[in-house]
C-alpha cells in the first residue's frame, strides 16, 4: 500500500518539551490558544536556538499561523508562556506589545504599501533622529539593506507594481531587517510566487538573514520548502506539535505514519517483526529500535527502493509518470520465494500483490506489463498495529 490521503488525521502525541539553554533564543512551554469554543493549539512546546532556522509545517488548519502570530504579539496565548532571550514576554500575567518584542514579520504577500516608493516602504517606521546623519542616515540605511537582499539601489525610486513577485518580497524582508530585528517570522512568504522564483527567493532570503545571524521561523505547508531552509523542523498537526528534529531525522525516521505521509511520499507495507528485522513483500528489512515484535507496518521512502538486476524481490510494471529528470513507477508486489515457501508461508506474513512507488531516471526501463527486480537500500521505519495479532 503507498501513501494515502485522508481528511482525518489521527491525533499527534504532544512532542515532548525541549530542554531550554543558554543559547535557546525562544521558548514556548505548554501554550494553548482558543477562538471561541474551537482549540486551536493544544499544549505547545518549541525551543528554537539562537541564530538558527526553524521551519514550523503542517496542513492548513494545524495552527502553525496562529502559533507565529502568537510569537509575533498580535495574539495572546490561552495558558502557557511565552519567552524571548530569557526574558518573558506572553503568559503567567506578563504580556509585552509587539513593537517591544524586536521581531520581524514578513507576510505571504509582503503586506508593501502601494502608494509608497520602495525606498520609503523600507524606511517606514525607522526614526531619523536615531540615525547617523538624519535623513541622510535613512537614505545610507535603505541603500544598505538594498544591497543586503541582492537589489539595486535605484531600485528605491519605483513603486511595488514595477517590481516582480521575488523582488517584492526581497523589498518585504529588507523593511523587516531595517530595525534590527532579533527574531524574524516568516509566514508563507514564498508560495505565491512561481516554482523556480520560489526556489531562488528562498536561497536568497535565507543567506542573507544566516548571514545577519538573526534568528529565523518560518511557516509554510510545502514539505520540501521546510526541510531544504531550516536546520530544525516543527511539523504540526491538528493544534500539537507531532515531531520535532533536524530535517534528515524527521524525514527519514518519523514519528507516526501520519507525518511520514505528510513529509513526503511514503511505501508503506505490513509487515512481521522478529528482533530488528522486519519481513514482508520486499524481503527481510533491518529497522532501527523497533517499536513492536509482530505484526507492524513499514515505511521507506520511494528513493530506498532501487531496480535490480537479478534477485528474489519481484514487482509488475502498473503505469509509469514521467517528469523530466526522474520517472515514478507504480509496481504491484511478488511475494517473495522465502516467503511463499510452505514453511512460512502462515499467517505472520502478507500475501504479496501490494501496489508501490518508486523512482527512476530511466523512463524507458519500465513499460507496463514488464517485469523488474528490486532490492531494498538502508533501514526502514516501523510503526506498531496496536491490535495486531501475537505470533
Amino acid at each position: 500500500m503507498t501513501k494515502t490521503s485522508s481528511s482525518r488525521l489521527p491525533e499527534p502525541r504532544v512532542a515532548p518539551s525541549v530542554a531550554s539553554t543558554t543559547n535557546s533564543h525562544l521558548e514556548i512551554d505548554a501554550v494553548t490558544k482558543n477562538f471561541g469554543s474551537q482549540s486551536v493549539l493544544k499544549g505547545v512546546n518549541l525551543s528554537v536556538a539562537k541564530g538558527g532556522t526553524t521551519a514550523i509545517v503542517g496542513p492548513s488548519g494545524s495552527g502553525k499561523t496562529t502559533l507565529l502570530r502568537l510569537i509575533a504579539g498580535f495574539e495572546n496565548p490561552a495558558t502557557g508562556s511565552i519567552s524571548l532571550d530569557g526574558s518573558k514576554v506572553a503568559g503567567d500575567g506578563v504580556w509585552v506589545p509587539a513593537h517591544k518584542r524586536h521581531v520581524g514579520y514578513v507576510a505571504q504577500d509582503g503586506a508593501l504599501f502601494p502608494h509608497l516608493s520602495v525606498g520609503k516602504n523600507i524606511s517606514f517606521g525607522l526614526d531619523p533622529a536615531s540615525l547617523p546623519g538624519g535623513s541622510r542616515g535613512v537614505k545610507d540605511r535603505v541603500a544598505e539593506l538594498l544591497d543586503m537582499v541582492s537589489l539595486d539601489p535605484s531600485m528605491a525610486k519605483r513603486r511595488p507594481h514595477q517590481l516582480s513577485g521575488g523582488q517584492q518580497q526581497r523589498v518585504a524582508l529588507a523593511r523587516a531587517l531595517a530595525r534590527e530585528p532579533e527574531l524574524m517570522l516568516l509566514d508563507e512568504p514564498f508560495s505565491a510566487l512561481d516554482a523556480g522564483l520560489r526556489v531562488a527567493t528562498r536561497r536568497a532570503v535565507g543567506k542573507v538573514l544566516h548571514d545577519a545571524g538573526v534568528t529565523t521561523i518560518l511557516v509554510t505547508h510545502d514539505q520540501a520548502e521546510a526541510l531544504s531552509f531550516a536546520d530544525q523542523v516543527a511539523v504540526m498537526r491538528s493544534g500539537r506539535l507531532a515531531q520535532i528534529g533536524n530535517p534528515f531525522v524527521v524525514y527519514t525516521r518519523p514519528a507516526d505514519r501520519a507525518t511520514a505521509e505528510f513529509l513526503g511520499d511514503a511505501v508503506i507495507l505490513e509487515a512481521w517483526m522478529e528482533g530488528s528485522l522486519a519481513t514482508c513483500s520486499l524481503g527481510g528489512i533491518p529497522v532501527r529500535r523497533p517499536p513492536a515484535q509482530g505484526r507492524v507496518q513499514l515505511m521507506l521512502r520511494p528513493e530506498q527502493i532501487r531496480i535490480a538486476e537479478d534477485g528474489p524481490i519481484r514487482g509488475i510494471v502498473v503505469d509509469t509518470d514521467y517528469f523530466g529528470p526522474e520517472t515514478t513507477v507504480r509496481l504491484k508486489l511478488a511475494v517473495p520465494p522465502v516467503l511463499a515457501a510452505g514453511a512460512v508461508a502462515d499467517h505472520r506474513y502478507p500475501g504479496g500483490g501490494e501496489i508501490i512507488t518508486i523512482r527512476h531516471w530511466n523512463a524507458s526501463i519500465a513499460r507496463p506489463g514488464s517485469e523488474l527486480f528490486l532490492r531494498v537500500v538502508g533501514e526502514a521505519v516501523a510503526f506498531p498495529i496496536e491490535d495486531a495479532a501475537a505470533e
